[in-house]
This record gives C-alpha cells, sequence and structure tokens, in this order.
C-alpha cells in the first residue's frame, strides 16, 4: 500500500510503499500524534521517521489486490 506524509513548510511529500495493513498505518499516525515520532518501515526495510509536529497529513492509499487476468 502507498503512504504519503506531507511535511510542514517543505513541497515535497514522502511517498512510500508498505506492506502494512491501513488500519496499522492509522494506529502508527494515531499513537504518533501523542508527542513521539511517526516511524514507518518500507517493503524493502527502509525506515522513514518523521517529527509529529512536523507532519502535515498522512495519505493511505488504498491495499494492493493480486488482480487475475488480462488487465494486471
Amino acid at each position: 500500500m502507498e503512504v504519503r506524509i506531507g511535511v510542514q513548510n517543505v513541497s515535497r511529500e514522502i511517498s512510500l510503499e508498505t506492506d502494512m495493513t491501513a488500519d496499522a498505518v492509522a494506529k502508527a499516525v494515531s499513537d504518533a500524534m501523542g508527542g513521539a515520532t511517526l516511524d514507518l518501515t518500507d517493503a524493502k526495510g527502509r525506515r522513514v521517521v518523521v517529527p509529529s509536529q512536523a507532519v502535515g497529513y498522512v495519505d493511505i492509499g488504498e491495499e494492493t489486490k493480486n488482480r487475475v487476468g488480462f488487465g494486471s
């Protein structure tokens, strides 16, 4: 699933592909809003750590489903 994080006072957003579920990402974001850091791991094992005070928004994409057929 794709997750995009907007950081305050930065023109570019952070975009990462993760194996986490949408609920797990939402829980990590809500836990970070208590004053900690937002800590996510992407599909390749790299960690993204953002101070919670700098988070502008988090866009949680749709979970990818395995497609079958000619359109996949």
